[in-house]
C-alpha cells in the first residue's frame, strides 16, 4: 500500500511524530504498513457505525413520536441518547488512549468505562423509578448501538464474501 493509505488516516503522521529514532520509525512504520488496511476497516467501521447510530435514533423518535405514546416515545429517545453518547465516549476514549505518544493504561480505560457504565445504569434507574420512560420504548432506544453494529457487520460480510467470489 501506498504511503498516501495511511496519511489520510492520521496513523502515518503520527507514527512519525511518535518515533524519535530512524530504525524505530522504520519498524514501526513497517508494521503500520502491514497492518494498514486492517486499521483502514476499522476507522470506516466506526465512522459508518457513528452516522448509523444518528440515522437510527432519529428514525427512531420520528416513528415514536409518531405512532406511540408520549411515555414510550420517551424511553426511545432516552434510551437512544443514553447509548450513542456512551458509544461516542467510548470511541473517543479509546482513540485517545490508543495513539501515540499519550497511550493510556488500561486502568484508566476500563475505570472510564465502568464510571459511564454506572452513570448510565443510574440515569435507567431514575428514568423508571419516577415512570418517566416507558421500559419497552427504553429498551428499543438503548438497542440503537446494537442494531447499528449488525447493520455494518452485515454489510463488511458482505464485502468480504463479494471480494473472495471475484
Amino acid at each position: 500500500m501506498a504511503d498516501a493509505d495511511f496519511s489520510d488516516s492520521g496513523y502515518y503522521r503520527r507514527v512519525q511524530e511518535y518515533c524519535h529514532c530512524d530504525q524505530e520509525k522504520q519498524r514501526l512504520l513497517a508494521d503500520v504498513k502491514k497492518d494498514g488496511s486492517t486499521l483502514i476497516i476499522q476507522n470506516r467501521l466506526v465512522k459508518f457505525i457513528t452516522y448509523t447510530n444518528w440515522i437510527l435514533f432519529f428514525a427512531a423518535c420520528a416513528v415514536g413520536y409518531g405512532f406511540a405514546p408520549p411515555a414510550f416515545a420517551k424511553g426511545i429517545l432516552f434510551g437512544g441518547l443514553i447509548v450513542t453518547i456512551n458509544f461516542h465516549l467510548l470511541a473517543r476514549t479509546l482513540k485517545s488512549a490508543l495513539t501515540p505518544p499519550h497511550l493510556a493504561p488500561v486502568r484508566v480505560v476500563i475505570g472510564k468505562y465502568y464510571i459511564r457504565f454506572i452513570i448510565s445504569g443510574f440515569i435507567i434507574f431514575l428514568l423508571m423509578a419516577w415512570h418517566i420512560v416507558d421500559p419497552l420504548g427504553l429498551i428499543i432506544g438503548l438497542s440503537v448501538v446494537v442494531v447499528s453494529i449488525m447493520i455494518a457487520t452485515v454489510l463488511e460480510l458482505k464485502k468480504l464474501i463479494l471480494k473472495e467470489a471475484l
